[in-house]
Parts: C-alpha cells; structure tokens; sequence
C-alpha cells in the first residue's frame, strides 16, 4: 500500500501536504496488526498534524479507538468497524480488496487490507454505533469534531476559573513580602524572624502537594481546588488576628495558609488534564500558570496603595475575602471531567474525549508508587521542580526587601519595581505556551519542545541574576529581574507542561510529587537567604560559622548554581514521551 501511495504522490509535480500525510497513514495501517489497539491507534493520529489529514477519516479512527478499552497488547484488537462495509458513511472503501480508499475524493490505495483482520459482522458495526449513541456522539459524517465548534467552549470556563484561581494564589502569598517590612517594624523583628514568617507558608505547602494529587486523581480536581482555595482564603483573612496574638500563633496561621495553597497545582493539573485536549496542552497550562505572575503583579502593585490608605491589616482581609466569592462561581460553573458536565455540548464532549488518552479520563486507583519512583524521568521532575523553585521563590518573597534595603527605595517603589518581572513572566509564559504547541503541531518531537524551552527557563535566569552582584542602580536591578522571569517563564512549556506528558493518568500525584520538592526550595530558600542576609550584617559569618561571606551577592550566587544544575539534569534525564499508561 506504501508503494501505491508513493507511486501516486510522485505522480504529482509538487506532492500536497495531503498526499503526504496520506503516504504516513499508508505506513501505519501497513504495519502489524497489534497496532490497531485504540492507544497506538490514538497515538499514530495524534501525531500528524491535524490540518494535513482528512476530518473524516481522523475522527473515524479517533472515535473507534475510544471503545477499543486501550488495546495495548493485552489481547486481540477489536476490528475497526467499518472494515467490511464499502459504502459506510464514515469511509468509503476501507477494508475493501481491489478497491480505491477514497477520502474527500483522493484515491490513495487500490487494494488495502489489514493483516489478518477477519470481516466485521453488522452486530459489530450496531454495538459501537449504540455505544456511540449512548456517549452522546453522532457519526463522524455528521459530527465534524476538529472543524465544527462555534461559539464558547466549556473547557474555556473551567481553564478561566483556572486561571483566577492561581491569581488568587499568588495575590495571597505575595501580600505578605510587602506587609512583612511595617509588621517587622511594629514588632521589632529581625532579618532571620522574617525569614522564618516567610517560610512557614511553605511548612504547610510541603504537607498537601501528594495528598491533594492522590486526592484530586481519585475524586476529582474540582471539589480539590475549590476546598484549598476556600481554606487559604480564610487563612489570610485570618493573619492580623494570629500577629497580633504572637509569633507562635502568626506562624501556624501562614502554616494553615499553605495547606490550603499546597492542593492548588496538583488538583489543576489532575483537572486539565481530562479537560484540556492534547494539542492545547502547553498554552492551556501557561494560561493557568501565568495567573500566578499576574496576582503576583496585582497583589505587588495593589498592597502599598492599599496598606497606606487603611493600614497593613487591611490587605490581608481584602484579599482573602475574593477567595470565598470565587468558590461560589466555582462550584455553580464547573464539573471534574466533561462526561460528568450536564452543561458542555456533545460535540465539545466528543472532541476532548477524542484528544485526551483514554486513560486520563479514568479515575487513579491504587498508586503505583514503586513504578513511579524507579523512573529518572519521574525525578528530573522532582529534581529539576526544585532547582527552579529555589531561585523562583527568593525572588517572590525578598525582592521588595532586596529594593528597600540594598538600593534604598521607599515601599512604594520598591512594590512598582517588583511588579515588572511578573509582569514579564505573566506575557512570556503565554508566548511559550503557543509556540511550543505550534512546534509540537509542526512535527518537532514533545521531547525536544519540553528541553528546549527548559533549557531557556534555566539558564536565562541564571545569565541575569549573576549580574546583580555588580550592579548598583534601581533601573540596572529592574532590568536583570525583569529580563530573569520573563525567560523563567518558559519553564510553563517545559517542566510544568511535563507531568501530563508522561502519565496523563497520574498527573496529580507527579505534580504533588515534584511540587513538594519546589516547596522544599521554598521553605530551605528562604530560610537560607535569611540566614545568609544576616551573616552579611555580622560581618560575614551565620549557621555556627558554617556560612563564610553572605549578603545579596551569595543569594544570587545559590540560584544560579541551582539553575545551571537543573539545565543538566533536564537535558539528561527528561523525556516528552507517554511513559504510564
């Protein structure tokens, strides 16, 4: 059949995309029969780009193989079933000796016929057609899934709400790196204690990142998230009271705070990746990703203006009362997987169910915790998760303390510099997201695409923050940060766009997995930056002497290290390919 196909495609002066595309599919129905199972099925289809093969004969194979029950090699592959009929609606002439496959009136082959396929009886054909019927789907004639969607999309809702949700996160988290400087001065605090409040955020952040993934794979991301962002919501409302009744009380509350916050990556991921159809993956995950950078762009913009008009206290109520009315929307607006949503079209269902693994649409059970664990590409996550955390996370809560202490600025600017890097990444990062699905959509392997726009992530960072040692003016520094998280943002594309790369069916728990080590950077980051900010102060000595020099230069000089050590262990370890079913 490959030949026929080449035979014909030479016959053309300039070969079309089509004809290309139709000599790839002549290569895979030429191959042996075990790879008619609906995962290969599913994989081989994902891989051509969408636009060079015909509408029909896509969904066609895209729809049978969702009732193939994930084949594999786990027993013989059902038949597709419109094998045996020469006049089906579907596909004209497929499984018919000594007959021309006609696809939108191009013949591509003369005389197909699988190996070893027995003929279909009409029961066979009425079984999937009823199963069909049964999911809501219409035929594939009738039913063009990749072309015929108009108006809004519900997966566009639930990765809005998404979004809001991680602007939320960060628009909490980051209130207290402003507030922290006149609670420190009204408390008398020193530079290790507000190292020490910063970092009890994350003490709860590290407890639910793996329980919230088991939870958000076993039950569902939507009751997940909602609950964590209602938990932390009230958590921050509640952070006046705990200061004012002391450090003791102030520190479990920022503890509670980052429970709440520690379910929030994991239950998105878990959700998405049932919602999210494949080829929309990267700039989907960006966009939720990039609300982080946008609360914390709000939230660094907003607290001065709103802490010296009613005082420090009022940031923290304000802000954790739009917490409580998002879970009101949230709950009335969004269910955990589209074949649950009473709300979302048959064709929208259809098309994601068609581009999303089969098994990401099944809920986890057991978690297979040894299998997960014995594999490096599961830890270049882990590893690489917090490499990025650590220098991600000084910059999130030091860098209007570094402005204000090291270049002298008043709290207002100091919250007007820190706000331009976020914005930055909140831009880059949706740039990265598109261009990576563009690359994906061209042909380049999902491997290569997650590398390089890592490898970005990493050592951009790193070139620009070793240059703020030397560095002395307020618009130099602005510069080096802007420029540092506006190419750390193109790790949306690559490590946080991984997790449902190699186990869409586990995402929650990988991301739980990955993101408790990213916490640990936080917690171990912040602590040292404190320590080491101190050690600057004392003349050069902190941690019992175990620490020799300090100041901004060593901060600096700790992230990038991390930066470059997590490029080579990204580039050696990492793999863009599915690797649990």
């Amino acid at each position: 059949m490959l030949d026929r196909l080449s035979q014909e495609a030479r016959s053309v002066a300039s070969p079309s995309p089509r004809c290309q595309a139709m000599q790839a599919l002549g290569s895979w129905l030429s191959r042996p029969r075990r790879v008619w199972s609906g995962r290969a099925l599913q994989k081989n289809m994902q891989q051509a780009p969408r636009a060079l093969l015909p509408r029909e004969l896509r969904n066609c194979v895209m729809r049978y193989s969702r009732y193939d029950g994930g084949g594999g090699g786990g027993g013989p592959p059902r038949p597709l079933p419109f094998a045996s009929k020469s006049t089906s609606p579907r596909l004209k002439g497929v499984g018919q000796e000594k007959s021309p496959l006609l696809v939108d009136g191009l013949a591509v082959a003369s005389d197909f016929q699988p190996q070893a396929r027995p003929e279909v009886a009409e029961a066979e054909v009425a079984e999937v057609e009823a199963a069909e019927s049964a999911a809501g789907l219409a035929p594939a004639a009738a039913q063009p899934l990749l072309d015929g969607l108009t108006g809004w999309r519900k997966r566009w809702t639930v990765v809005g709400l998404c979004f809001a949700a991680f602007v939320l996160c960060n628009l909490d988290r980051v209130n207290m790196s402003i507030a922290i400087l006149p609670m420190a001065e009204q408390y008398g605090w020193s530079s290790a204690t507000m190292g020490l409040v910063q970092s009890s955020f994350f003490w709860g952040y590290l407890l639910t990142q793996v329980a919230g993934g088991v939870l958000a794979d076993r039950v569902g991301g939507k009751a997940v998230l909602g609950l964590g962002v209602l938990w932390w919501s009230l958590a921050t409302a509640a952070t006046p009271a705990a200061a004012q009744a002391g450090l003791p009380t102030l520190l479990a509350a920022r503890c509670l705070m980052g429970v709440g916050e520690g379910v929030a990556m994991p239950a998105m991921n878990a959700l998405l990746a049932k919602w999210v159809p494949a080829g929309e993956r990267s700039r989907s995950l960006a966009l939720v990703y990039s609300g982080m950078f946008t609360g914390s762009v709000l939230g660094l913009g907003a607290s001065p203006h709103v802490l010296s008009a009613f005082g420090w206290p009022s940031v923290f109520w304000s802000f954790g009362s739009l917490g409580v009315l998002w879970y009101f929307l949230w709950q009335s607006s969004v269910s955990s997987c589209p074949s649950e949503d009473p709300s979302i079209s048959p064709t929208e269902r259809a098309f994601i169910l068609a581009n999303t693994p089969p098994s990401s649409q099944e809920k986890a059970g057991d978690i297979p915790w040894g299998q997960l664990l014995s594999r490096k590409e599961v830890w270049a996550i882990i590893l690489c998760h917090f490499c990025h955390n650590w220098g991600l996370f000084i910059l999130l809560t030091w860098m209007p303390a570094y402005y204000t202490q090291v270049l002298g600025l008043n709290l207002m600017q100091s919250g007007v510099l820190s706000v331009m890097p976020w914005v930055a990444m909140a831009v880059m990062a949706n740039v990265a997201g598109w261009a990576a699905d563009a690359l994906v959509a061209r042909g380049t392997s999902v491997t290569t695409v997650r590398k390089v726009m890592q490898s970005i992530g990493f050592l951009g960072p790193a070139l620009f923050l070793s240059q703020l040692g030397s560095v002395t003016s307020a618009g130099g520094a602005a510069l080096c940060m802007v420029a540092s998280q506006g190419l750390d943002a193109f790790s949306q594309a690559g490590l946080y766009a991984n997790h449902q790369d190699i186990g869409p069916r586990y995402a929650g728990v990988l991301l739980g997995l990955s993101n408790t080590a990213g916490g640990l950077a936080g917690v171990v980051g912040s602590r040292v930056t404190g320590f080491l900010l101190q050690a600057g102060e004392a003349g050069g000595r902190a941690l019992g002497g175990l620490v020799v020099g300090g100041g901004w230069s060593a901060v600096w000089s700790c992230a990038v290290a991390l930066y470059l050590l997590g490029t080579v262990l990204w580039l050696t370890m990492s793999t863009g390919e599915r690797i649990f079913d």
